[in-house]
């Protein structure tokens, strides 16, 4: 018992605060990083506006008005979002089952295509792309919705198979033995015991794998048709004629959906039942 009282004080001994140069370093790199966002949100809601002593920066939402009456802006979202959706399905249906048959299946070659599944991620996105469009010639496939759906899935796939197995990898395999001892079927167990105790990470997976696949630009460019532009592709267009405000505020959107959806996807993560 008093060993038990050691190693649980132990455990709860605080950590040492951070150097105050470690913390200068910390909060200089993140506003490398967070002030060009904060910029472009700045500067979607202002707008000149003439005057006696010339333009004058005011408060105004004219660029997001501007932004909503782009019917070619409208298309190419709604583009995006069909492409996400069904590129978060598929990936976490087929996540699911490769997580499983990883986490606790035993096969020939398991630990060779686990490691496989870790290539999306280190993999630059212009080899993939690069590589899709290719194998979609070889293979005779015309560009347009269907090959930027492939190559979304090939590598939002790995996001969801992570996530799962992470989630089996902590799961008290008892409960299923419990289960199948009472007289469940497989079918029964993993339904009724599996599945709602993994249901955080399969959603938290699919999150993440709509969000990765609405903003990808470098694979939808290799692996899109004409006609198929999404969103991000439509955004890079206006920046090549030249800077508009209705950049600015359509950037701070995308900002505001990434931001939610990634948030969503870390609030599931966390759940346990």
């Amino acid at each position: 018992m008093v060993r038990g009282q050691c190693l649980s004080k132990h455990k709860e001994k605080p950590r040492p605060a951070p150097h105050l140069v470690a913390k200068i370093i910390t909060a200089a790199a993140f506003s490398l990083l967070l002030m060009p966002l904060l910029a472009v949100v700045i500067y979607s809601f202002i707008a000149p506006v003439p005057s006696a002593s010339g333009l004058v920066w005011q408060p105004s939402l004219i660029w997001y008005e501007r932004l909503f009456q782009d019917q070619l802006i409208a298309t190419t979202l709604l583009m995006s979002l069909q492409v996400a959706a069904i590129t978060s399905a598929i990936a976490t249906l087929l996540g699911v089952a490769g997580a499983i048959a990883l986490e606790r299946g035993k096969f020939p070659g398991r630990h060779l295509l686990s490691s496989l599944t870790m290539v999306p991620l280190v993999m630059p996105e212009l080899v993939m792309g690069l590589a899709s469009v290719i194998w979609f010639a070889c293979l005779g496939l015309g560009l347009g919705m269907h090959t930027i759906i492939i190559g979304h899935v090939t590598f939002a796939l790995s996001y969801v198979v992570i996530t799962v197995r992470a989630r089996l990898a902590d799961f008290d395999i008892s409960l299923e033995e419990a289960a199948a001892d009472l007289g469940a079927t497989p079918a029964k167990v993993f339904g009724t015991v599996t599945l709602p105790l993994i249901a955080p990470a399969i959603a938290a997976g699919g999150m993440m794998a709509f969000t990765l696949s609405f903003d990808d630009f470098l694979i939808s460019f290799f692996t899109a048709g004409a006609g198929s532009d999404t969103l991000p592709m439509r955004l890079y267009s206006m920046i090549r004629f030249g800077l508009n405000r209705e950049i600015y505020a359509l950037s701070s959107l995308l900002i505001l959906a990434t931001i939610t959806g990634m948030a969503i996807s870390y609030r599931l993560r966390g759940l346990r039942h």
